[in-house]
């Protein structure tokens, strides 16, 4: 399931989180690379746990609990603190999956990593390539969204950065374990939620039709969720 999400940032908030991360200390983005991506990845990264880092990723956070549409679709259980990365002057990042497991340095923290996510905080006019390319079983999908925009997408997906060749793309990134591990099932969990919301639109949420899609929709989060 790939999801654009519009305006996780608004412009103002955008215009923030970007001076906080541009007025930080930025590093060869493979500190946090496995192996196979060290081999692919040519970028920059805002330090991981600076206090840039740290504030602009709060900013990111608080957002996304604000955005129905992210917590309907990812039904997020944890979500690993942003991160920032840059790429310019013909940076890109070759064809990669995400490690199925990320651990926050110097803590404990671990999560699975099932969603990847992607919000943008440059505009698309910007700068020339850096799309997002995400394999799917339907063929390729470029993804450029507007800054504040986000696009969510399975980790499991073989993915990769195009070249920028002029100006600057800059994005954060991060992943989600969410309480559904499989992906089929977040799937119908989410066709089962937008269902409802439009049957509630039409009918009220008290017409008995909805009552019970309500319960259906979770009865099955019982069934499928690790929470």
């Amino acid at each position: 399931m790939l999801i654009a999400i519009a305006d996780v940032l608004d412009a103002g908030s955008c215009g923030r989180v970007r001076a906080m991360v541009e007025a930080g200390e930025w590093v060869d983005g493979n500190v946090t690379s496995g192996h196979q991506s060290a081999l692919a990845k040519r970028n920059r990264q805002l330090v991981e746990g600076s206090p840039a880092a740290r504030e602009a990723g709060a900013a990111i956070l608080e957002a996304l609990g604000r955005t129905p549409l992210f917590v309907a679709a990812a039904l997020p259980l944890k979500v690993f603190p942003p991160l920032f990365n840059s790429y310019e002057g013909g940076e890109a990042f070759g064809v990669h999956v995400d490690n199925a497991v990320r651990m926050l340095r110097g803590s404990d923290f671990r999560i699975r990593s099932d969603l990847s996510a992607t919000l943008f905080l440059a505009e698309p006019d910007e700068y020339d390539g850096g799309e997002l390319i995400i394999e799917t079983q339907f063929g390729e999908r470029q993804v450029k969204l507007p800054a504040g925009h986000m696009v969510l997408y399975p980790a499991s997906s073989l993915h990769r950065v195009a070249p920028v060749t002029r100006g600057r793309r800059l994005a954060s990134f991060f992943w989600i374990q969410s309480m559904v591990r499989d992906e089929g099932a977040r799937r119908t969990l989410f066709d089962l939620d937008e269902g409802v919301r439009g049957a509630t639109a039409a009918l009220g949420g008290e017409h008995p039709a909805v009552v019970r899609l309500t319960g259906v929709y979770h009865n099955l989060l019982r069934r499928w969720a690790d929470a």
